[in-house]
């Protein structure tokens, strides 16, 4: 969960895009950031947030699978969100500067 509480999720880090080909080319570019991004995380972030993420996993079920406590996964991912972010903030940066 984020400062106010709210889950954190993928849509959270993504913005609202429409279904345009100028927005189809930023989803893409957006999606490549989002995988290098998850490359260069450490391997723990990493794998809580694809098994939540991508594989539509629940915090008891990765827990379960790793044998971590369900307050350290959510810690996890937090810190690959917020890293996540990060780097998307810098694309849109980029972006909005061209």
């Amino acid at each position: 969960k984020d400062e106010a509480g709210a889950p954190l999720m993928l849509e959270d880090i993504l913005p609202a895009l429409t279904r345009s080909p100028e927005d189809e080319y930023m989803r893409g570019v957006i999606w490549e950031a989002i995988k290098a991004s998850l490359e260069r995380l450490p391997e723990a972030q990493r794998d809580v947030f694809v098994m939540n993420e991508f594989e539509d996993m629940s915090f008891k079920e990765i827990s379960a699978i790793t044998g971590e406590g369900i307050n350290t996964l959510l810690s996890r991912k937090r810190y690959a969100v917020t890293y996540l972010r990060e780097q998307l903030r810098e694309l849109y940066n980029q972006i909005k500067e061209k």
